[in-house]
């Protein structure tokens, strides 16, 4: 944190709380994002070995209680109430959270440094004794809310330690040099704290997955038989032969019955036609009768 930073009392609550934690981290606070266009101010950006996140604070005008409702149109509400925040953004909190998050990414890519995905937390401090809940929302992927404060801080610092699931890229030399991007020359960390914070030297070497032959297929050996299932198989094999064998027999049987007795078969022959009688001329007398 720089010098003379002015810091309302939710701001500096989430100070106190972060001091609390034993998290390899570093935290920029009271910043300046943008270019020659413009800048705005951020809370703070926080460096842990495995990525980076941006953090903006808000606090409560009245001691609030109950279920926090974040649509994605409309107020905020804690139980169908208005949420009663302390100088709210204009506009969405989640708009004005993803617009910080465009500045630090943006700030850091024209100074040639690769920060990979860059998440943003909006960190609600309700008063102490308040209980807020859930006491963590998702808004979009990578942009979560949190509720935290000195004596209720367990969600906080789950979310600082797994708010990203990167490998170990940011080491010491990266956090410098990224200090040095965001504009902090005076109060930067030295290079020994950092190592001794846990930071590393030099980034691990990625795992490269071997991929492993194909096992071949055991084919499982067939175990010989038993004696008595050879016996049933001979018993049946047996049966079998014989059964054949006595169809065959009486197959045989009936043809030889029917070659050495033929059945005799008779023609009957066909009767003459008989002859015409001989023509012989008949002498008739005159008033001859039958003539």
């Amino acid at each position: 944190m720089k010098t003379g930073a002015n810091l309302s009392g939710a701001e500096q609550e989430f100070v106190d709380c972060l001091r609390k934690y034993p998290t390899t981290g570093v935290a920029l606070v009271d910043m300046q994002a943008g270019d020659s266009r413009g800048t705005r101010r951020i809370l703070a950006v926080i460096f842990t070995p495995r990525g980076i996140t941006v953090v903006q604070v808000l606090g409560f005008r009245r001691r609030q209680s109950g279920i926090l409702t974040v649509p994605a149109d409309g107020p905020w509400t804690i139980s169908d109430t208005p949420a009663d925040l302390d100088d709210p953004p204009q506009g969405r909190p989640s708009d004005w959270l993803e617009q910080s998050v465009y500045e630090v990414r943006g700030m850091l890519e024209r100074a040639l440094l690769d920060p990979g995905h860059v998440c943003g937390v909006i960190a609600l401090i309700p008063f102490r004794g308040v209980v807020v809940r859930p006491s963590r929302t998702n808004l979009h992927p990578g942009l979560d809310v949190v509720v935290a404060n000195v004596s209720d801080s367990t969600e906080l610092r789950i979310y600082l330690e797994s708010f990203s699931a990167g490998p170990r890229n940011w080491t010491a030399d990266r956090v410098l040099g990224a200090c040095k991007a965001l504009g902090l020359t005076d109060g930067a960390p030295r290079r020994e704290e950092l190592l001794a914070d846990g930071f590393e030297t030099t980034a691990p070497e990625p795992t490269t997955t071997i991929a492993r032959p194909v096992k071949p297929r055991e084919v499982p050996t067939p175990r010989p038989p038993s004696r008595r299932q050879t016996v049933a198989a001979w018993a049946v094999v047996v049966v079998a032969i014989v059964g054949m064998l006595t169809v065959l027999g009486v197959v045989i049987a009936a043809l030889a019955n029917d070659t050495a007795h033929p059945t005799p078969t008779t023609t009957q022959a066909p009767s003459p036609t008989p002859s015409p009688s001989p023509y012989h001329p008949i002498e008739c007398y005159p008033f001859q009768p039958n003539c």
